[in-house]
């Protein structure tokens, strides 16, 4: 039986004003897998990322051409509620980003948003939110005391638990790990594997290694092209195209 993709780009372009960074990517992602976006600096990963919740809205003169579809919903149409889509395909950034609030208004802030008043309600999805991000240990015992004076390990989990509180269907991660330090990132490798059960995780990550370790599949972007898309384990050990082998050999990127 063939897996029907949860989420599909189809023709993707995105100009910043006259310049184009993403030409024609089209990608499918499937239920309860991890898919790693690779390739050097400056290639469209992210920018690819963020055009599957709709971020790059923010930026003023894009232009996104193409479909891309959430259970064969377009999400650019017009119809779309952007705040519910976010609230669906929820995004991890780069640096941890917490709030200047406590840890327990982190992890709730999304659920408030949405109107959530019960004590009850909200006491539970902290813990679970928190015990799913692998970090209600060390927390549990300061839930008042700021998300600031966290490590940044912890930072980035709490950030991950604040995203799982309102019940996504998907994750976007950009560089999850790469501000953090070996132990911290293996941490939230651990954590991604774990949600991987529930969830559809998107990665970008110019870790070879992550990408080798915690994905099912694995995306090669160069220069605003997907020059390559496959079961990881074939990217890494039986690469189809040479600029692919070239990347994942070191020579160049």
């Amino acid at each position: 039986m063939t897996k029907q993709p949860i989420l599909t780009a189809d023709n993707v372009h995105l100009f910043y004003g006259e310049f184009e960074a993403l030409h024609g990517i089209s990608l499918s992602f499937f239920k309860n897998e991890i898919t790693a976006l690779i390739g050097p600096s400056g290639c469209g990963k992210s920018t690819f990322l963020r055009t599957l919740n709709r971020m790059n809205d923010l930026i003023p003169h894009v232009k996104i051409t193409g479909t891309i579809k959430k259970e064969g919903q377009d999400i650019y149409a017009p119809s779309m509620d952007v705040t519910q889509l976010r609230k669906e395909v929820g995004m991890v950034f780069q640096q941890p980003n917490p709030f200047p609030f406590s840890i327990y208004d982190n992890v709730v802030y999304g659920l408030r948003l949405a109107g959530v008043r019960d004590k009850q309600v909200l006491d539970q999805a902290v813990e679970t939110s928190l015990k799913q991000a692998a970090v209600w240990d060390d927390v549990k015992d300061k839930l008042h005391k700021s998300a600031l004076a966290l490590s940044g390990g912890q930072q980035q989990r709490v950030c991950i638990a604040r995203v799982l509180a309102v019940h996504p269907d998907i994750i976007l991660m950009d560089e999850p790990t790469s501000a953090l330090d070996p132990i911290s990132s293996s941490k939230v490798e651990d954590v991604l594997v774990e949600l991987r059960q529930q969830y559809t995780i998107i990665i970008v990550t110019h870790n070879m290694q992550q990408a080798s370790r915690i994905s099912d599949r694995t995306a090669f972007f160069l220069q605003g092209d997907l020059i390559e898309y496959n079961q990881t384990k074939a990217i890494f050990l039986n690469p189809q195209q040479q600029a692919t082998e070239d990347y994942l050999s070191g020579r160049f990127g």
